[in-house]
């Protein structure tokens, strides 16, 4: 007898593991998913559109844990419940209602990067690895016991595109080789270091904001972690606001100082990176920027010109971010106030 399934699914990850359980022989019962937000760029897959060419019950409700749905969940009798993406925590009453466990596929190598949006933020922290990670559910999120996992490499070019079509590839092969042996009871969880966690939150928008006092590498992974479909790292430019879509290691240095442009002829001018002192001394991996002439045109950045380092806050390994304290929320806005072109 094919084993049932309730599943939480969104994004491309939901259509895979949806597709994964079908493969597999999983009777799913019913799959929740979230409502499309019109302000949202979306790039991936429709879980409900999956699910009405399988002829599968599919619903968006904006609390699942409301006693009405786990109510309704439970009298589905589900022998496990899935997420896949989901946005929202599963409380423990839902996650009750499965009878032979309730797992969530995380996109990361867990213990570390538990929390939100784990492929920008391995990308923001220069990370060279990161992977997929099958794990029970319990009451904290990400911190249940893990029963499978596959390593992801990160190569020096990849974007958050490009890396989240590697996760999106680990996941089917995770999920292929695992859902088998788990209907038939053969996977049990390991627990995770509690040492070696790290937890990082949701990203925004102003997130992306350039502080050019950061060395290169730091600079190159925040443009890479937030490029297109994501809103991309920017800079205020006098009233205008300059978003970097991408970056590229010049070796070359003219003795300026970082955030200056190197010139105002029709081409794709530089941002220096990069400062040169007396003797032998250097910051160490910096970089210049290549902004379109469009871009630059009539904002007042003339050649010699230096962008003003704005403030900026980043969420160290292991710490919450700092976006989630509404009072740094102000402030950094505040400062984009603030910042104007340095002469």
């Amino acid at each position: 007898m094919s084993p049932k399934a309730v599943v939480f699914a969104y994004h491309d990850i939901g259509c895979v593991g949806l597709q994964a359980l079908l493969d597999a022989g999983y009777d799913i019962a019913a799959v929740f998913t979230h409502a499309d937000d019109p302000a949202e760029k979306t790039f991936f897959g429709s879980v409900a559109q999956l699910c009405a060419r399988h002829d599968i019950p599919v619903h968006a409700p904006e609390d699942p844990n409301h006693p009405l749905w786990v109510e309704r969940i439970g009298k589905l009798a589900p022998d496990f419940i899935f997420s896949f993406y989901y946005r929202l925590l599963l409380g423990e009453p839902l996650l009750a209602c499965a009878k032979k466990g309730a797992l969530n596929l995380h996109g990361s190598l867990l213990p570390r990067y538990r929390g939100r949006a784990p492929a920008n933020w391995v990308l923001v922290n220069g990370e060279s690895e990161t992977g997929v990670t099958l794990h029970q559910m319990i009451k904290r999120a990400d911190a249940g016991p893990i029963v499978a996992q596959q390593r992801v490499s990160i190569s020096a070019t990849d974007t958050a595109l490009t890396l989240h079509g590697k996760l999106r590839e680990a996941a089917s092969s995770l999920l292929c080789e695992t859902l088998p042996l788990l209907a038939q009871g053969q996977l049990a969880g390991t627990p995770q270091d509690e040492s070696k966690a790290t937890y990082f939150g949701r990203r925004t928008p102003a997130d992306g904001l350039i502080d050019w006092s950061l060395p290169a590498a730091r600079l190159y992974d925040l443009v890479r972690a937030v490029t297109q479909p994501y809103p991309g790292a920017f800079c205020p430019v006098g009233d205008n606001k300059l978003i970097v879509w991408s970056a590229r290691v010049e070796p070359r240095n003219n003795h300026q100082a970082p955030g200056t442009r190197h010139s105002d002829q029709p081409r794709p001018p530089a941002y220096c990176l990069r400062r040169r002192f007396a003797g032998d001394q250097c910051r160490p991996a910096r970089r210049q920027w290549p902004v379109p002439q469009r871009r630059t045109a009539g904002t007042g950045v003339r050649s010699g010109r230096r962008l003003a380092a704005a403030r900026y806050t980043e969420a160290p390994p292991g710490s919450a971010h700092p976006r989630a304290d509404p009072r740094r929320q102000r402030l950094h806005r505040q400062s984009l106030v603030r910042t104007s072109v340095a002469g």
